[in-house]
C-alpha cells in the first residue's frame, strides 16, 4: 500500500506541473490561416454622414477671395492665449496652432452651407459630399473649378474590456477596421476571450445590433459586417474564466498559476514525507 500511495503522488505531481505548464490553445488570432491562403472579405461599408456628425469642407478655386465666401473661419489657440478667430485660406497654409470650423449634420441630415444655404448631406460618403457640393458651386456660377475637401471631425469608437487602454478613439479614415481598432486600444491582454469579441452598433432609432466574432478563425471575421468599423461602434472584449475567477474573494483557482504552485508544492511536501517514512 505504501509503495502505491509513492507512485500515485508521484504521478498526481508529474499531472499538476504539466497541467501548470500547458500551452493555451485560444491565443493566437487567426489560427485557421495558412501560407498564401485567399481569404474573402466582406464588402467595404463606406461611412456615412448622420445626425450630429461633424465635418469639415474646404473650398478652393482660382480667386483666393471668392473661395474665401465659403469656408468658415479659423479658430487660433496658442498656448496661454485665450481662443480667437482668424479669416478663411488655403488649408495649406494652416500651423499647428489652426482648426478649422466645422459643421454639424442635423437631425434631418442638413448643414448650413454659406452662400448656398442648406444642403441635405445625410447618407453621403465623404467623396459623395465632396462631389455633391462642388457640383452645386459650379451650378451657382460663383466659382470655376473648384477643389472641395471634406474631412470627418468628431468620429469615433469605443473599446472597453481586456484591452491594454480602454478608451475612446478617433476613426481617423475611410475602411477603418476591427485590427486597426484592436491595434490602437493597444492589443487585446493575455486574458482577453479571442472568440467572443463583440461590437454594438447603432442601427437606428432605439435599435443596437451585437456582432459576435471569433479572432481566432478568419472566416467569422473578414466576413462580419462589422469588420469595417463605423462611427458610434462599441467593441467589448469579454473576459476570459481565468481573469473572471481571478476577480473575486477565492481568486486563487485552477486556472491561475498560484493555483498549480501550490498544488505542486503540497504534493512534493507529502511526497518527500512518505518516502522519508519509508525510508526508516
Amino acid at each position: 500500500m505504501t509503495k502505491s500511495f509513492v507512485k500515485f503522488y508521484i504521478l498526481a505531481a508529474a499531472v499538476a506541473l504539466v497541467a501548470a505548464c500547458g500551452t493555451p490553445k485560444n491565443i493566437a488570432y487567426l489560427q485557421d490561416v495558412s501560407n498564401e491562403m485567399d481569404i474573402t472579405t466582406a464588402p467595404t461599408t463606406p461611412i456615412r454622414l448622420q445626425p450630429m456628425d461633424q465635418i469639415s469642407v474646404v473650398v478652393n478655386g482660382l480667386d483666393p477671395q471668392v473661395s474665401a465666401m465659403f469656408n468658415l473661419p479659423y479658430f487660433s489657440r496658442r498656448m496661454g492665449e485665450s481662443m480667437s478667430l482668424t479669416s478663411g485660406g488655403n488649408v495649406g497654409s494652416m500651423t499647428s496652432s489652426q482648426m478649422i470650423s466645422g459643421y454639424t449634420v442635423d437631425s434631418e441630415g442638413f448643414i448650413d452651407f454659406p452662400v448656398l444655404g442648406k444642403i441635405n448631406l445625410l447618407g453621403k460618403t465623404r467623396a459623395e459630399t465632396s462631389e455633391y457640393i462642388k457640383q452645386l458651386l459650379v451650378e451657382s456660377k460663383q466659382i470655376k473649378d473648384p477643389v472641395v475637401t471634406v474631412e470627418f471631425m468628431n468620429l469615433g469608437f469605443s473599446v472597453l474590456g481586456e484591452v491594454a487602454r480602454p478608451g475612446r478613439y478617433r476613426i481617423d479614415r475611410d475602411e477603418f477596421t476591427l485590427f486597426d481598432a484592436i491595434s490602437l486600444a493597444g492589443d487585446m491582454t493575455i486574458n482577453a476571450q479571442r472568440e467572443n469579441l463583440m461590437v454594438i452598433r447603432d442601427s437606428g432609432t432605439d435599435h443596437e445590433k451585437v456582432y459576435t466574432i471569433d479572432l481566432t478563425q478568419s472566416s467569422t471575421i473578414y466576413t462580419s459586417p462589422a469588420y469595417y468599423i463605423q462611427q458610434g461602434d462599441l467593441i467589448y472584449i469579454t473576459p476570459n474564466k481565468k481573469r473572471m475567477r481571478e476577480s473575486t474573494v477565492m481568486g486563487n483557482s485552477p486556472l491561475t498559476p498560484s493555483f498549480w504552485l501550490s498544488l505542486v508544492s503540497s504534493i512534493t511536501s507529502i511526497t518527500t514525507s512518505v518516502l522519508l517514512i519509508l525510508s526508516r
